[in-house]
């Protein structure tokens, strides 16, 4: 199974979006709150080459993108094998 860690924030509805289409998928992803961990925002901003936006998710070391990105894949059926 990957790796998956999503960048959040606090009050962030598309945070708690990708958080639930994750889990819905059985998909196990650990957190990290770029408002608590000192210097995750910029680690963030740095492994998805500038984008500032959260959520950022990732699968790996593979940039997937935020919550519409992951969203898209679900629909398309392509997130599982994704998740594999």
């Amino acid at each position: 199974m990957k790796k998956i860690t999503i960048y959040t924030g606090p009050m962030c509805n598309f945070c708690e979006a990708a958080k639930r289409l994750l889990s819905r998928n059985n998909a196990v992803f650990s957190e990290i709150d770029i408002s608590k961990v000192d210097g995750a925002k910029d680690e963030m901003i740095k492994k998805s080459n500038g984008k500032k936006t959260i959520p950022q998710i990732f699968f790996n070391d593979q940039h997937i993108g935020g919550y519409d990105d992951v969203r898209a894949l679900e629909k398309e059926n392509k997130l599982q094998d994704l998740l594999k």
